[in-house]
């Protein structure tokens, strides 16, 4: 039913840790099956360099938001901010048709968390 990368994710979430004093803070929900998911974004210099999550949800939940976290370090704002739910999806070869929607989650969060550090900075980059 699921992909060997889904199955990986899921199994071994990456970036699956509450983050300290993160720059900003986004929050996803789906009240249809009950998933929620807050994203954290550690910025510097424009560049996402570390972001993590935690997620209450299915496996395939679990995974999207996993791999979006992988998908987007190391990328400026704007880049994140292009990431797609089928980038997501391709990135983990699919998902059974019944949980598509579940890979809205993870970049829905991280929308919000950039609408957060962009709202907190005043739509300024900072600098180190």
């Amino acid at each position: 039913m699921y992909t060997d990368k889904v199955m990986d994710h899921f199994l071994n979430p990456r970036n699956a840790v509450p983050m300290e004093e993160p720059d900003a803070m986004g929050r996803a929900g789906d009240p249809a099956c009950g998933d929620a998911l807050i994203f954290f974004l550690r910025v510097e210099d424009g560049t996402i360099r570390q972001a993590s999550y935690l997620v209450f949800g299915c496996c395939a939940s679990i995974a999207t938001a996993s791999m979006t976290s992988v998908l987007v370090q190391g990328k400026t704002l704007e880049e994140a901010l292009a990431v797609t739910e089928e980038d997501v999806l391709v990135a983990l070869d699919g998902l059974p048709p019944g949980k598509v929607h579940c890979s809205n989650l993870g970049v829905e969060a991280l929308r919000s968390a950039i609408r957060d550090y962009r709202k907190g900075h005043d739509g300024k980059v900072e600098t180190t």
